[in-house]
């Protein structure tokens, strides 16, 4: 039997659960707006472009800037800036504010060397994560890739703002302002779908089209990055460009970004090796008949409709956690810390475990009322799916995982995250080989999400091996019974759902509306047992989640 806490041990602990799910609401909807709008984006772009060498050209080179960035400053904004920024204010508010200005010049001189760094190296790039891309299909990803890696700056300059805004309490706008790219690059894609008839290829797609696709889709980021100037002043940030460090800051800055500068490199050598396996796949496809969905475009699809519930989830918590814990570690409050870490694992959690049931019964009805349309046949669009469940069995531990590497960041430790992904990279790129060479052509794709199933679950397990030296304790006892109690919540979910797709399968057969039918039924339905299932079992962080909802929402109160 648990022992009931008392109310002086709850108080706080449901205070500080309280006040990080009131922060993660307000950025949940925002979130929200933007992963629906970036996935009815992908939904447009798969139509307007399908699934076969088009498609994989154009979501490869489309990545490319993502992954340069990363490489070379997402991970160590995320992981150094913002702590040490927010430990500069806490010292010293006005030394913070200068310290601010000077980092931000010196990351925008940065951002612009690379990028044209990167522009330059865009054959090369190609080469890397093209895998057998030849001909019309190469020379076209090369076209894409001058037009696309200029997104580089501007991802760094959006990315940057909306650190500054973090630090400063303001998390709304930088989860608002993608739903301006998503709309930007619908409409492309919309205009594309009227003007161009037939099945476009590589091969035959007119310099017009070229320019609607390249232009568009960069200039959604542009209009994303400027969208948050407004934000940065109305909280009372003006730039004022300046390089003049102080001894020992470039010093500081250096010495903790170099892990995370390792830890960036062998996570993206990981996600060139797959990126390339799965070029390579769909080429080899083509060459023995198969469906052309065995690539690219198929699993990076399923992999953003995946990551949907964590970002809407857990990326709110998350944001909202880690000045927070960045606070409280400076402090040297460890308990606070681990209060703080298992509050954000187990709040988000409520969601994502039955986002992840749902996922793993309903992906090839999801699939299909999302993907069979125009240039995207119901073969191919069940090749997604089969990606998508193959993921979803992911969900959980890559969401822990992804959390638990905060924490260390919140101590500005990040040469441990790179010593972690070391193994995990080294697992994955083992694991999606193995599967490349020994699965026949049609399973390698899933064969290579198992990969990255495998991968996050020993992500997740060593990092609790670690944390449990560096935190003392892991919360364990409670995060158990938390997530015993949320997987026996979701067992209801998962077999209302299965029920409601059999049983629409058998009585309409399969088809899109059937697929729709189990997808409404069963997910609201299911959704619903969940809700009634966790009241029954207690769990705590759903009545803070629907205390939350009833404040924020008149209706509910």
């Amino acid at each position: 039997m648990v022992e009931p806490q008392t109310s002086s041990e709850a108080a706080v602990p449901a205070g500080r659960a309280s006040s990080l799910m009131r922060s993660g609401m307000m950025m949940a909807v925002g979130t929200l707006a933007s992963r629906l709008t970036g996935f009815l984006r992908t939904i447009v772009i798969v139509a307007a472009l399908g699934t076969a060498m088009l498609g994989n050209v154009y979501n490869t080179a489309n990545t490319i800037p993502n992954i340069v960035y990363d490489l070379l400053l997402g991970g160590i904004l995320t992981s150094v800036i913002v702590p040490l920024l927010v430990q500069a204010k806490e010292r010293d508010r006005a030394y913070g504010e200068k310290y601010e200005q000077r980092v931000f010049t010196a990351a925008v001189i940065f951002l612009a060397a690379i990028t044209l760094t990167a522009v330059a190296l865009a054959p090369v790039l190609i080469s890397i994560y093209g895998g057998k891309f030849a001909g019309p299909d190469r020379h076209l990803a090369v076209l894409f890739a001058w037009f696309f890696l200029p997104q580089i700056f501007f991802y760094g300059v959006g990315a940057f703002a909306g650190a500054i805004l973090n630090t400063r309490d303001s998390f709304v706008a930088p989860m608002w302002a993608p739903v301006l790219n998503n709309v930007v690059v619908i409409a492309i894609g919309v205009v594309f779908v009227l003007t161009v008839s037939g099945e476009p290829t590589p091969a035959n797609l007119g310099n017009a089209e070229m320019l609607l696709l390249a232009l568009g889709t960069t200039g959604g980021i542009v209009l994303q990055t400027v969208a948050l100037w407004p934000s940065l002043r109305k909280v009372g940030f003006h730039w004022h460009p300046q390089l003049k460090f102080q001894p020992g800051e470039l010093a500081l800055v250096g010495r903790t970004a170099v892990w995370t500068l390792v830890y960036v490199i062998l996570t993206q050598i990981g996600f060139a090796v797959v990126t390339r396996l799965i070029n390579s796949t769909s080429v080899e496809a083509a060459k023995e008949g198969l469906s052309s969905a065995y690539g690219f475009t198929s699993y990076a699809t399923a992999y953003q409709f995946f990551q949907l519930p964590y970002a809407i989830v857990a990326v709110s918590v998350i944001t909202a956690l880690l000045p927070r814990m960045s606070r409280h570690a400076a402090e040297g409050e460890i308990d606070l810390v681990r209060d703080d870490f298992s509050s954000g694992l187990r709040l988000s959690s409520v969601l994502i475990i039955p986002g992840a049931v749902l996922m793993i019964v309903l992906s090839s009805d999801i699939a299909v009322v999302l993907f069979e349309h125009r240039a995207v046949s119901h073969e191919k669009a069940l090749i997604i799916g089969r990606i998508m469940q193959m993921l979803a069995v992911a969900l959980v531990p890559f969401s822990a995982y992804q959390l638990m590497l905060r924490v260390f960041y919140s101590f500005r430790d990040t040469r441990t995250p790179a010593l972690i992904a070391g193994v995990t990279v080294a697992v994955n790129v083992i694991a999606a080989t193995v599967a490349y060479l020994t699965l026949p052509t049609k399973h390698i794709v899933v064969g290579i999400a198992g990969a990255f199933v495998l991968t996050n679950i020993v992500g997740a397990v060593v990092c609790v091996l670690v944390l449990r030296r560096r935190l003392g304790r892991m919360d364990g006892g409670r995060l158990l019974r938390a997530y015993v109690k949320m997987f026996a919540a979701a067992g209801p979910l998962a077999a209302f759902a299965w029920g409601c797709q059999l049983g629409m399968e058998k009585w309409a057969g399969s088809g899109l509306w059937s697929s729709l039918a189990a997808v409404v039924v069963g997910g609201v339905g299911g959704g619903i047992l969940y809700l009634i299932t966790a009241r029954l079992l207690r769990i705590s962080e759903v009545e803070t989640m629907i205390s939350t909802l009833s404040a924020r929402i008149p209706g509910l109160r």
